[in-house]
């Protein structure tokens, strides 16, 4: 199985792992054990501990179905709400 890594600019990892902190908080603040939320989400120990360290080589849909295990669905539904540079340029041609 060929398997190439990720590359992100250091920027963007940043804000991977920044997500992945978050989700590692609010399964403590929820008072779960990693065990517990891996397999609520149908995913391997392994694999929850590379959300919360923010990979970006695991997909979207298993980072969804830990928010949704955390109850956190509805801030997946966030994500890129906010075109405010589509918008403008949406706007420049409405001129």
């Amino acid at each position: 199985m060929n398997s190439k890594k990720t590359i992100l600019l250091p920027k963007y990892q940043k804000m991977f792992e920044q997500i992945g902190e978050n989700i590692k908080l609010a399964r403590k603040r929820r008072k779960l054990t990693t065990q517990q939320v891996a397999e609520r989400a149908g995913i391997h120990r392994a694999t929850l501990y590379r959300i919360e360290k923010g990979d970006p080589a695991v997909s979207i849909g298993l980072y969804f179905n830990v928010f949704r295990v955390l109850n956190l669905q509805d801030d997946f539904l966030k994500l890129a709400s906010d075109d405010e540079f589509g918008r403008k340029l949406q706007d420049l041609d409405l001129l």
